[in-house]
C-alpha cells in the first residue's frame, strides 16, 4: 500500500513539532540548571538537614502543641547556639597555632636536630635526604630562602584550604536556617516528594521510593555524619581546653576519619602520647587522656542506636562519597557526598531487585 502524501506531511509536521518542543525543553532545563548550580550544594545540605531534623520537630509539636514555624525556628536557633561555641574555639585555636608558628620562625626559635648516621644508608633516598636534613639542622635560613617559591605555594594552598573550611562552616549555618524554612512547610513538602516520586515511578512504587530515600538520608546523616560531628566536638573541645597545638586542625581530621568510618584513635592516641611525653604523667594529663580516649570511642555506642534504625549502606560507599564530595565541593561536600551517594546506591539496588515477573517461556 502506497502511503498517502497527506499522511506523510502530517507525520513530518508532528515529528517537527515534537523535536522543537524537546529542543525548547532541553534549553530551558539547561538554563535552569545553570542558574541553580551555584546554590546546588547549599540547597542539598539544607534539604538533608530538614529531613533529618523533621522527626524532632514533629515530636516537639506533639509535646508543646506549637505551630510548625515556631518549633522549626526554635530548633534552628538552639542548633546555631550549640554550634557557634565549638566553631569559635576551634577557629581561635587554628589562628593561635598559625600565629605561634610565625613567631617561632621570626625569632629563629625553631631548630632541627641533625640526622642520625644511619639515615644516609637508606636505599635510594638516604643520601639526598641526609644531606638536606643536615643542611636544615646547620643553616635553616639559607635552606628556607632556597625553597621560598615552593614554601610560598604550599602556604597559599594551605591558607586557601583553611579559608574554604571557614566558608564551609558559614554555609553550614546558612543551610541550617534554610532547613528551618523547609521544616516549617514539612507536611506539604512531604506530600510534594510523594507526588514527584509517584509521577516518576508510578502511584504504587512512588510512596515506597520516597520512604526509602527519606530513611536512607536520615540513616546516613545521623549514623555517619552526625556521629562524626559529635566525635569532632567532644574530642576537639578536649584538645582546645588542653591547649594541644593545632587543636582545630586535629579536630577536622577527627571529623574526616569519622565520616570515612576509620578509627579516631589514629588521632587521639598520638596526641595522648605527645601530651604525656611533654607534660609528664600528672593528674591533668591522665584525666585528659582518659577523656579523649573515651570520646574517640563514643561512635561504638552511638552507631547501634542511630545507624541501626536506618538502612544498611556499605562502608566503601560512605568512604567514596566523603572523599568525592570533599574533592568536588570542599567541606560541605564532605557532608553531602556520603548522603547523596548512599541514596543513589539504595535506589540503584531497588531498581535491580524490582525486576518484572517473567512473562513465561515461549
Amino acid at each position: 500500500m502506497v502511503p498517502s502524501p497527506i499522511n506523510e506531511k502530517a507525520f513530518s509536521r508532528t515529528l517537527l513539532d515534537v523535536l522543537i518542543r524537546a529542543g525548547l525543553i532541553t534549553v530551558l532545563v539547561l538554563f535552569c540548571f545553570e542558574i541553580f548550580s551555584p546554590f546546588r550544594d547549599l540547597m542539598l545540605w539544607s534539604l538533608i538537614l530538614a529531613i533529618t531534623l523533621y522527626p524532632l520537630q514533629t515530636w516537639l509539636m506533639g509535646r508543646r502543641g506549637k505551630k510548625p514555624g515556631f518549633v522549626a525556628t526554635l530548633i534552628v536557633l538552639i542548633a546555631i547556639l550549640i554550634l557557634l561555641v565549638p566553631i569559635y574555639l576551634m577557629g581561635t585555636s587554628i589562628a593561635d597555632s598559625v600565629e605561634h608558628a610565625m613567631v617561632i620562625v621570626k625569632e629563629g626559635g625553631f631548630h632541627v636536630p641533625p640526622p642520625a648516621p644511619s639515615v644516609a644508608d637508606w636505599p635510594l633516598v638516604g643520601k639526598p635526604l641526609s644531606d638536606l636534613w643536615l643542611q636544615a639542622s646547620t643553616n635553616l635560613p639559607d635552606l628556607t630562602a632556597k625553597y621560598i617559591p615552593q614554601i610560598k605555594n604550599v602556604s597559599l594552598g594551605l591558607l586557601s584550604k583553611l579559608a574554604g573550611v571557614g566558608m564551609g562552616f558559614l554555609m553550614f549555618i546558612v543551610a541550617l536556617i534554610i532547613a528551618g524554612i523547609f521544616m516549617a512547610y514539612g507536611e506539604s513538602g512531604s506530600r510534594s516528594a510523594v507526588q514527584i516520586a509517584s509521577r516518576l515511578s508510578g502511584p504504587v512504587k512512588g510512596p515506597k521510593i520516597a520512604e526509602l530515600c527519606t530513611a536512607t538520608i536520615r540513616a546516613v546523616a545521623l549514623g555517619v555524619v552526625g556521629i562524626a560531628f559529635i566525635q569532632m566536638l567532644l574530642v576537639g573541645l578536649g584538645f582546645v581546653f588542653k591547649g594541644v597545638p593545632g587543636a582545630g586542625l586535629l579536630a577536622l581530621a577527627v571529623l574526616l576519619l569519622g565520616i570515612m568510618q576509620l578509627p579516631v584513635s589514629l588521632i587521639t592516641i598520638p596526641v595522648i602520647a605527645f601530651v604525656i611525653a611533654t607534660e609528664g604523667a600528672t593528674t591533668g594529663t591522665i584525666t585528659f587522656s582518659i577523656y579523649v580516649f573515651v570520646a574517640g570511642l563514643v561512635d561504638n555506642v552511638l552507631k547501634p542506636l542511630l545507624l541501626g534504625r536506618g538502612v544498611d549502606v556499605p562502608m566503601p560507599v560512605i568512604l567514596i562519597g566523603a572523599l568525592g564530595g570533599m574533592v568536588t565541593s570542599g567541606i560541605i561536600g564532605l557532608f553531602i557526598g556520603p548522603v547523596v551517594l548512599a541514596v543513589g546506591y539504595q535506589l540503584f539496588w531497588q531498581w535491580v531487585q524490582d525486576r518484572p515477573e517473567d512473562a513465561g517461556t515461549i
